[in-house]
């Protein structure tokens, strides 16, 4: 519990409100002595009760960084980030009560912040498109996104992205990052998320709010973004990221310092409970992957059916071991076995 204590302190404050941008981490060791993340130990009795649902779509290992615009260089989200810096006590005993109570309502603290955005980001807009004919299709080279899942801005792009039935590669850019904020950095020019490169058009991007009218503009056939999808996230998107504690902020410190030689698939819709708690794993061990939205209504369906013979999420699949899991609590322990410092 120690543990799960400083590590909620030093990136949550209930009372300290800061821009989302990182300091450098130079030097960063693991530590010998960290015990597994939260996400891996404890579930809810009920989760198996919560309904799900799935699908899939191409698969591409290697990335593309298209030449940022230089417009957008000097722009800056109004995000507020908790910073532990001035904790203090009372911080420090509330999150004495907190970490072993999210421990054992992982699934719960998961499904709450499932209600507390819906409907964003549970459905695909094909389905409301069909009558009138109108294929969304992803573009021909998959777009880079670099975001980390505890941010309530990159959880905006995230469900414009399952409402627009499109698949992207993530780079988890988690505090402590020793691979993807540098990559920011040198293609952005500066530490920002979410931050967003479509290879198809030269375009990068920071600022959540252009990428989606971005996102429409071009991949959903000048349809605009579901009602409120924009206004909420100001409102509701930071309710996820205190329920959930911060889980899918900070780099877990045996996290493996080297990246898979391919990326990882997943298979996820971005308000399914389940494929939360992967995706904070997954941004925790700072590991790429494929992101494959199967939003209700997705035209690709009969993808996942193919592939896992079951419409529900999260699917994951590794083409580094040939391993395709469709458990939530198996998927986690296979990722931190396989993933972690200590098993090199």
């Amino acid at each position: 519990m120690t543990h799960c204590i400083s590590y909620l302190a030093s990136s949550f404050s209930l009372n300290t409100v800061s821009k989302y941008s990182a300091s450098s981490n130079n030097g960063y060791r693991p530590s010998p002595t960290a015990s597994l993340p939260v996400s891996t130990l404890l579930f809810s009795s009920f989760s198996q009760n919560f309904p799900r649902n799935g699908k899939l779509v191409s698969r591409k290992s290697g990335y593309y960084l298209a030449k940022p615009a230089e417009q957008d260089l000097d722009t800056r989200e109004p995000s507020p980030e908790v910073s532990g810096e001035n904790d203090g006590n009372t911080s420090t005993s509330f999150l004495s009560i907190l970490c072993p109570l999210l421990r054992l309502f992982s699934v719960a603290t998961s499904s709450l912040s499932t209600l507390a955005r819906f409907p964003w980001g549970s459905r695909s807009l094909s389905e409301s498109l069909e009558s009138q004919d109108i294929i969304i299709s992803d573009p021909p080279m998959r777009m880079q996104l670099f975001e980390f899942e505890a941010c309530p801005f990159c959880r905006r792009v995230r469900e414009a992205l399952t409402e627009l039935d499109l698949s992207v590669e993530v780079y988890p850019c988690p505090k402590g990052s020793l691979r993807h904020r540098e990559m920011v950095r040198s293609f952005g020019g500066k530490e920002q998320f979410p931050f967003l490169i479509d290879p198809n058009s030269g375009i990068s991007m920071y600022e959540s709010g252009d990428i989606v009218k971005y996102l429409f503009k071009h991949y959903g056939k000048g349809r605009s973004p579901s009602m409120g999808l924009l206004e909420s996230t100001l409102f509701t998107g930071w309710m996820p990221t205190i329920l959930r504690a911060g889980r899918g902020m900070m780099l877990w410190d045996k996290a493996r310092q080297d990246p898979p030689s391919r990326k990882l698939e997943l298979f996820s819709y971005e308000n399914n409970p389940y494929s939360r708690i992967v995706r904070e794993a997954l941004c925790e061990l700072e590991l790429p992957y494929i992101l494959q939205n199967v939003g209700e209504g997705s035209r690709r369906t009969k993808l996942l059916l193919d592939a896992s013979g079951s419409k529900e999420v999260p699917y994951i699949m590794d083409p580094n071991t040939g391993t395709q899991i469709g458990d939530y609590k198996k998927i986690l322990s296979y990722l931190f076995k396989t993933y972690s410092a200590a098993t090199v």
